[in-house]
């Protein structure tokens, strides 16, 4: 793969939808931002805009707790990245190659803190959140996740790559090999919670990482409600090849549909980023 030349910006093409499915309420949440030195702008669920001026943050979020909490604890965690992520455009435009880490530690933190401290009222007992983000610059996407919401990567050419590990006893034996995509997906304890935001955890300790992107290049970011309905190989047809009836909807509405018909107990959401 070539450098990344911050002189050759791209324009950013995305998608996000989110399904209720059989639930009564829906505890996702997911959140598309362009900001720089001078503005902030909410994006809509579909758009493209370019790398040139601006960069951009797409996150995925599920929360959990019981009287409505967890629909207000991810709704919390998406509000708070549109607070403190500007702050970093500064540092962005300087050319940040270590202090992401940095950056995502102090947002995830403070998200946790909110949660925790909401948390203390008995209507919000349990209230915790997932949350995977990405944070493309030119040339650069830098992202941090903790939870069982994912972040995949399908560049240009190869195939569909997992950034991100799912925080659960489950993904863990999945990663050792000890049991297959099947009997995760399927397994009883595959929603027990190791790392979230709030929730009743004591530290913070998120995953983070960077991509060097190209033209061509694809990033998925989706709750849970999407692995339980797709496979890898499901996901990487409805992306790279799919079938002419699907074509007409974007990346994301394929995904979530797919998802959804094939299972559809939990909420579904998936976000899409084409570089284009």
């Amino acid at each position: 793969m070539n450098k990344p030349d911050p002189a050759n910006p791209r324009t950013l093409h995305w998608s996000g939808l989110s399904a209720l499915g059989r639930r009564l309420e829906n505890e996702d949440a997911f959140l598309g931002l362009r900001f720089n030195h001078q503005d902030i702008q909410l994006l809509g669920k579909t758009g493209a805009e370019s790398t040139a001026n601006a960069d951009f943050v797409f996150a995925v979020s599920d929360g959990m707790g019981g009287h409505h909490a967890g629909e207000f604890a991810s709704r919390v965690a998406v509000d708070r990245i549109t607070k403190l992520m500007p702050q970093s455009f500064k540092q962005s435009a300087l050319g940040m190659q270590t202090g992401f880490g940095d950056i995502f530690e102090e947002l995830f933190d403070q998200i946790h803190r909110s949660l925790s401290f909401l948390a203390s009222d008995p209507d919000c007992a349990g209230m915790g959140a997932t949350l995977s983000l990405c944070w493309f610059t030119p040339g650069w996407m830098y992202f941090a996740h903790i939870g069982d919401s994912r972040i995949y990567y399908l560049p240009r050419e190869g195939g569909l790559k997992q950034l991100t590990e799912d925080d659960t006893h489950v993904g863990w034996l999945f990663r050792k090999g000890e049991i297959n995509e099947r009997e995760a997906r399927d397994h009883p304890r595959r929603k027990i919670l190791q790392k979230a935001l709030g929730a009743g955890h004591q530290f913070v300790d998120p995953q983070v990482g960077s991509v060097a992107y190209e033209k061509g290049d694809l990033f998925l970011l989706c709750t849970d409600g999407v692995i339980e309905g797709l496979f890898d190989d499901q996901l990487l047809n409805l992306l790279r090849s799919p079938d002419p009836a699907q074509s007409a909807k974007n990346h994301a509405q394929r995904i979530v549909d797919e998802a959804v018909q094939n299972s559809g107990r939990d909420n579904t959401t998936a976000l899409v980023v084409e570089i284009v």
